[in-house]
């Protein structure tokens, strides 16, 4: 006998809500190979080189069997470019005076984007957020000057385009030792060197959690840097070379199965034993619920009032 359903969207959108969220399934590989080497590896047999999106990521991610305590990649990778804020479109002056050439930029927990100069000279990466005093360049009267009011580094180019052309750009040995005079004794100054976070997931996830672990990151002369972890330190991360060859981990996804309930009222007429109104249910549900859900038509017992999908 036929059943009778009323098939509206209001009643879809009104009884259910479905999430369409996989669950990363981590893979360790012992085979020592670069970053680049690594991602096309786990491209070619799995997803991609491990993303770690969440809490609930790391936790799977602690439990891989065979999970060494040496260093593995995971498919965190940053690009290096260091720019002058008073250069537009370039990245300015290639002169650069790190502290210590051994040390310097040490990206401490990855969170080291703004460059500051001491009472001596010498340059060091520090937290954007910090704030110090600062040096200004003004292009009409070609010279640079301190502003003794502590600021974040955004705030003090803000004043230095506000008041004069820029924050300091410094392109040589004696604009150097110039600058290095207006640094007050015992401070650090912010100077117009930055550069852009561009840290991202090999498969291009969005960058919200993380889970830095409170090392320096030596950057050196490189410009770019590749995600690193291990279990001997919680799976914290930090950056490497990339050319490092080392064990890593893939992941994939793993295939979910779920049952979504409906209920539908007695108004309309619906035939649920003509094909081609349940391919026009399938086709609604999938409009509700995303390219990625595969859907089948699951009929329940006579006895039962329901409908399963």
């Amino acid at each position: 006998m036929m059943k009778s359903f009323l098939l509206a969207a209001w009643i879809l959108s009104a009884l259910f809500s479905f999430s369409s969220c996989q669950e990363r399934q981590y893979h360790f590989i012992k085979q020592s190979l670069n970053w680049d080497e690594a991602q096309t590896y786990c491209r070619k047999h799995h997803t991609d080189l491990a993303t770690i999106g969440n809490s609930k990521d790391m936790k799977q991610f602690l439990d891989i069997d065979s999970f060494t305590d040496g260093n593995v990649w995971i498919g965190l990778h940053s690009n290096i470019n260091w720019t002058w804020s008073g250069v537009l479109n370039s990245v300015g002056s290639q002169y650069r005076n790190w502290e210590s050439s051994d040390d310097d930029p040490d990206f401490i927990s990855a969170n080291q984007f703004c460059v500051c100069i001491g009472d001596n000279g010498g340059w060091w990466d520090y937290n954007c957020a910090k704030e110090f005093p600062f040096i200004c360049y003004n292009a009409k009267t070609t010279e640079f000057v301190a502003v003794n009011e502590e600021m974040n580094w955004s705030n003090a180019r803000t004043y230095c385009r506000q008041k004069f052309t820029d924050l300091a750009t410094i392109g040589n040995i004696t604009e150097n030792q110039r600058v290095q005079t207006l640094v007050p004794t015992g401070y650090w100054a912010w100077t117009g060197l930055y550069r852009d976070e561009n840290i991202y997931w090999s498969d291009q996830s969005s960058f919200g959690f993380s889970n830095w672990d409170n090392k320096s990151n030596l950057i050196g002369s490189e410009t770019r840097m590749c995600g690193a972890t291990s279990k001997a330190r919680s799976a914290k991360w930090k950056f490497l070379p990339c050319q490092e060859r080392m064990p890593f981990v893939c992941y994939s996804f793993k295939v979910m199965r779920r049952i979504v309930k409906i209920k539908l009222t007695k108004t309309d007429v619906l035939d649920l034993s003509d094909p081609e109104q349940k391919v026009q249910l399938l086709r609604k549900l999938q409009e509700k619920l995303g390219e990625s859900a595969s859907l089948t038509f699951v009929e329940k017992p006579k006895d039962k009032k329901k409908t399963e999908l």
